[in-house]
């Protein structure tokens, strides 16, 4: 597996859950995880039931085996200040920079350099080593942003390539694009099986492999229970009224004489049929859609009872036995 895995995805697919589920298995068996939120939502901190991430790295779970899982949300005008610091020795200045509104200046009117400064913190934890020569973090999953952001976001090297030409921002965004762009990173997409959302993971997976960025795999989220495959729909349309009101009948669903309560019920059950036979071979179209993109795939299920943490677990067992840890 990568060292850096990044997750992304349509909104309302799920990412940043997945992300953590991934943070969770990756952890496994004594490992160490570094999970990066990059958009300032402190999605990890409801997830997980803690409070808001602070701009350090935070213990957040204890993962099976005894792994431990980490936490960053990584604040662009503070990853500055580092940066300032770690390049031009600012240290007080730079904080009078910031009172002055000047750091949210600069993070602002360029956009390509504050995804420079996000994804270099990512990347510097990814090749953080402890005194002993061994990497700090087995991993780092970043929680990236949605898909039609997701090329643009990693590539920054094209962004500021018009801002920096030398010096230290053109030095930093080259090193982070040698991790990006290497066997080190993987990027995954998070879908539904719907239309909208196959679409833009297809779409991001042909402008990702445009980038030369390292496609990793597809999650297709909060997957439905199969209750009825294609022979049993077939049957559910092709049996008669009458026949399916005495099996109602004889499960102890009412009476079966005319207008009794079995009867009343095969409406209903028909309309329902109806439904899931539409949404059956919507899904199947759409997994058809996910076949062709060549990329490996994993599903997860919709969880009945909601996401809480001990879901988050349940996801993340999911992923271990799909073999994405």
């Amino acid at each position: 597996m990568s060292r850096l895995q990044v997750v992304s995805g349509k909104g309302g697919t799920g990412k940043t859950t997945v992300a953590a589920a991934l943070a969770l298995a990756l952890a496994t068996e004594g490992k160490r995880t570094l999970l990066v939120e990059v958009e300032g939502r402190q999605g990890i901190a409801q997830l997980f039931e803690t409070e808001a991430l602070p701009y350090e790295e935070r213990k957040i779970a204890v993962a099976p085996g005894g792994g431990e899982v980490y936490a960053l949300a990584i604040d662009a005008e503070l990853a500055l200040l580092d940066y300032l610091q770690m390049f031009y020795k600012l240290g007080g200045a730079g904080r009078a920079l910031k009172k002055l509104g000047a750091i949210d200046f600069a993070t602002t009117i360029a956009p390509g350099v504050r995804d420079v400064l996000l994804t270099g913190k990512a990347c510097e934890a990814v090749r953080r080593k402890d005194r002993n020569g061994r990497f700090v973090y087995d991993y780092v999953v970043m929680d990236a942003p949605p898909t039609g952001r997701i090329t643009r976001f990693l590539n920054v090297n094209d962004e500021v390539a018009g801002l920096a030409k030398i010096g230290p921002i053109h030095n930093q965004a080259q090193a982070v694009m040698r991790v990006l762009k290497s066997p080190e990173t993987a990027v995954h997409l998070v879908t539904l099986l719907e239309e909208m959302p196959v679409q833009e993971t297809a779409d991001g997976i042909a402008e990702l492999r445009a980038a030369r960025l390292p496609v990793g795999r597809v999650v297709v989220n909060m997957v439905r229970p199969e209750v009825l495959d294609g022979d049993g729909l077939e049957l559910a349309t092709a049996v008669p009224r009458s026949s399916i009101a005495r099996a109602l009948s004889s499960a102890g669903l009412g009476g079966a004489r005319r207008g009794g309560h079995a009867e009343r019920l095969v409406d209903p059950l028909l309309a329902q049929a109806e439904e899931y036979a539409e949404r059956y071979a919507l899904e199947t179209e759409q997994r058809a859609v996910l076949a062709d993109l060549d990329v490996p795939l994993h599903e997860l299920p919709l969880l009945a009872e909601g996401m809480d943490l001990a879901g988050l677990y349940q996801l993340a067992r999911e992923l271990r036995e799909q073999g994405m840890s």
